[in-house]
């Protein structure tokens, strides 16, 4: 079984950190799930509105079975994370891990 990394990257709207580090410190709580190994979240170098959320799941299936996830919290705090975002700056990368 090989890993999956899926990362979300986005830049935050001017003045939204306070309560984007609010959000995430919540959202880092909340998100169990099996085969989830790791969420993370990281700040872009050089990019001070800029952030990337890493997600690592255990195998393929635990990745698919993720969106599965009907925490009524865990929804709302990512459509806050959305709101919070500039338009149209969010991008997704999904990575299998090679074995």
């Amino acid at each position: 079984m090989s890993k999956v990394v899926f990362t979300i990257q986005y830049e935050l709207q001017e003045g939204k950190k306070e309560e984007y580090l609010n959000v995430i410190n919540e959202l880092k709580n909340l998100l169990k799930a099996d085969g989830l190994e790791d969420y993370s979240v990281f700040q872009i170098k050089g990019k001070p509105n800029n952030y990337m959320e890493q997600y690592t799941f255990s195998s393929e299936e635990a990745f698919e079975n993720f969106d599965d996830n009907n925490d009524e919290r865990i929804n709302i705090l990512i459509n806050k994370l959305s709101d919070l975002t500039v338009d149209h700056s969010t991008k997704y990368k999904t990575l299998y891990q090679i074995t």
